[in-house]
C-alpha cells in the first residue's frame, strides 16, 4: 500500500468544505490514516514550501498557507499518490477535470482547496513533517 499526504488549503477550512472532500476521499476507496487541525506558522510554512522559495509567488503561498489553519491527513491505497492527484485535478481550477475537487471547489491556482505529494518520495518526506510514526494508523482496507 502506498502513502501520500492531503492538505486542506486555508480556504477550504474557511468555506467549510472539508466534509465534502472527506466524502470523495472516501469515494475514491482511499483510507485515511490520520488526519489533524494545524496553524501553520510562518517559519513552518517556509520550511514546508522551501522548494519554492525565490520563486515570484513564494511569499503570497507562506503568507495564504498561515491565514488559517489547515487540515492534513494520510491517505492510503494503491497507487495513492497518482489517485490523489487525479482526484484533486489540475492545479489551475479552470483546466481541473469534471469531478475532481479543484474543478468543484478551487478558486484560482492558489486558492484550489487542496494539496497532493507529487511523488512517493515527495510523500513520505511531507508526511514526517506532519506526523510522527506513532501518529499514523495501520489499516487493511477491505478488498471489494
Amino acid at each position: 500500500m502506498e502513502q501520500t499526504l492531503a492538505i486542506f488549503k486555508p480556504d477550504c477550512i474557511e468555506r467549510k468544505l472539508m466534509g465534502k472532500i472527506i466524502t470523495m476521499i472516501e469515494n475514491a476507496d482511499f483510507a485515511i490514516l490520520d488526519i489533524k487541525m494545524v496553524q501553520l506558522t510562518t517559519t513552518a510554512a517556509r520550511a514546508f514550501y522551501a522548494v519554492h522559495k525565490g520563486k515570484p509567488f513564494f511569499e503570497k503561498l507562506i503568507e495564504f498557507m498561515t491565514e488559517n489553519p489547515i487540515l492534513v491527513a494520510v491517505l492510503q491505497k494503491e497507487n495513492a499518490v497518482q489517485d490523489w492527484r487525479d482526484l484533486m485535478g489540475d492545479t489551475d481550477p479552470e483546466h481541473a477535470g469534471d469531478g475532481t475537487i479543484r474543478n468543484e471547489f478551487g478558486e484560482t491556482v492558489r486558492r484550489n482547496t487542496v494539496h497532493g505529494s507529487d511523488s512517493v518520495t515527495h510523500a513520505k518526506e511531507e508526511i514526517a513533517f506532519f506526523f510522527s510514526r506513532n501518529e499514523l494508523l495501520r489499516i487493511n482496507p477491505q478488498k471489494s
